[in-house]
């Protein structure tokens, strides 16, 4: 038999009350395509367990994010992994998500491919990319800022590359000089760029 875990339960509570719904959506299906799964919490967010990682659910400030560990290797798995985490995009509502019968069939598929011992082929690493380079400007007010200069010179290069082509990709100076206000701000905190986006405990 499968099992629920209560602190899914607190997690859906908790949830803000358009993402309840969904999780809860989701959860049912879950169970309805996998009697057997098993209910756990990783990553500070839900995730669901048959012979190894079957899919995990989260909820955000506005929007839900669901997705499967071999979604690559479903039939029907969504393609929208660009928009948010999971392959079903920036989930607003429960009509973002497929029926009960269908989210359910997709969960048997995963069910079977975690019964056969499938595994995900692993990607071809590409060529690396450069280390990220901050224009003058940007650089210019990190210096005029030492908490923030600090944190920034601390990041990896990919959470560095987030905040330069946030400010390189503005449309007009206007927006270019807002968007670096705001970095300025998030990093003199220590934040990442894409700290709205991390579950808070």
């Amino acid at each position: 038999m499968g099992r629920t875990d209560p602190r899914v339960d607190a997690y859906i509570g908790k949830s803000a009350p358009f993402a309840r719904p969904i999780l809860m959506h989701i959860r049912k299906a879950v169970h309805a395509g996998c009697p057997d799964v098993e209910e756990t919490i990783k990553w500070s967010a839900p995730h669901f367990v048959y012979k190894g990682m079957l899919c995990g659910m989260s909820s955000f400030k506005a929007h839900c994010a669901f997705g499967f560990w071999k979604a690559s290797l479903l039939e029907a798995g969504g393609t929208k992994a660009d928009e948010a985490m999971g392959q079903f995009g920036r989930i607003t509502s429960v009509d973002d998500l497929p029926g009960s019968k269908q989210l359910a069939a997709l969960v048997r598929q995963a069910a079977a491919l975690n019964d056969q011992g499938v595994k995900v082929p692993r990607r071809k690493k590409g060529a690396p990319k450069p280390p990220p380079t901050a224009p003058a400007d940007f650089m210019k007010a990190l210096r005029a800022n030492k908490k923030a200069l600090a944190a920034f010179t601390a990041f990896s290069p990919s959470h560095k590359r987030e905040y330069i082509e946030w400010i390189t990709e503005a449309k007009t100076a206007e927006t270019r000089q807002r968007r670096m206000a705001t970095a300025l701000e998030w990093l003199s905190e220590g934040k990442a760029h894409n700290w709205k986006y991390q579950k808070q405990g």
